[in-house]
């Protein structure tokens, strides 16, 4: 069945939303002198992951990232002292990225703008049907 203009509007106005909110999200992270969305998603890959923790592919995949992209995030992460890397015993090429201490409090001090974001920029204009749908999507 061919696109309509119908289903490229939407599409374009899906995108133009996600763009929007991410980036008014962005903002007031940053007013808050807090890192963005990227850093946020990171660490809550890391801190959702099995031992609190991801291999370097692995946390590329959770954050859609490519391979050169989540090795420049990880350095700047260890920076900030908000991750580590350590070793794979069973794979001498591999290494594990790890959350400290700071990144989980950094994790906590980002939920209230973060939350509020989505709250005041989605929550507020979606509907269930809408949510049921980017879920089939998403599956």
């Amino acid at each position: 069945m061919p696109l309509t203009d119908a289903d490229l509007a939407t599409w374009k106005a899906f995108l133009n939303a996600h763009d929007r909110i991410t980036r008014q999200i962005n903002a007031d992270l940053a007013a808050r002198d807090l890192p963005d969305l990227t850093v946020y998603d990171a660490l809550w890959a890391l801190r959702t992951g099995e031992g609190r923790r991801r291999r370097m592919g692995e946390l590329g995949e959770a954050v859609v990232l490519s391979r050169t992209a989540i090795v420049r995030l990880v350095d700047r992460l260890e920076t900030a002292g908000l991750a580590r890397r350590e070793p794979v015993p069973e794979d001498r090429r591999g290494a594990y990225v790890v959350i400290t201490p700071e990144g989980k409090a950094m994790l906590r001090r980002m939920w209230p703008v973060y939350s509020a974001g989505i709250e005041r920029l989605f929550a507020a204009h979606a509907t269930k049907a809408m949510g049921a749908a980017l879920d089939r999507m998403a599956r």
